[in-house]
């Protein structure tokens, strides 16, 4: 019960530092990572890549048609800001990285028109 207390406190302490994206976009990336991990067949580190998929079919199940609108009301446009947001978790003990793991790896992955259109 504590840790999900802390990581909320420590959603809310990046989003003071970093006002682009809202808690529910940081709250949104965790459930699509989890959604991630539960879609293997064995627990293991989760790529950029992957991760951006994950939260593609995650966001259209969850959202539906609305997906795009929830998203952008996050101040979520592109899969760089899903990028920056990991990273941002990742600065803050919430997330791991690996040494492959890169911001670049979030960059242009998909439009978001098409993807979410």
């Amino acid at each position: 019960m504590g840790h999900t207390i802390n990581i909320l406190e420590t959603i809310e302490d990046i989003v003071k530092r970093d006002a682009r994206y809202k808690i529910g976009a940081y709250n949104f990336v965790l459930e699509a990572l989890n959604y991630a991990v539960s879609s293997l067949k064995k627990s293991r580190h989760v790529t950029g890549k992957e991760l951006l998929e994950s939260i593609k079919q995650y966001a259209k199940g969850q959202f539906g048609p609305m997906a795009r609108t929830v998203l952008e009301h996050w101040g979520v446009n592109s899969t760089e800001d899903f990028g920056n947001i990991v990273f941002n978790l990742v600065d803050a003990s919430i997330l791991n990285k690996t040494e492959q793991d890169s911001i670049e790896d979030f960059k242009n992955s998909y439009d978001f028109k098409e993807a979410f259109g």
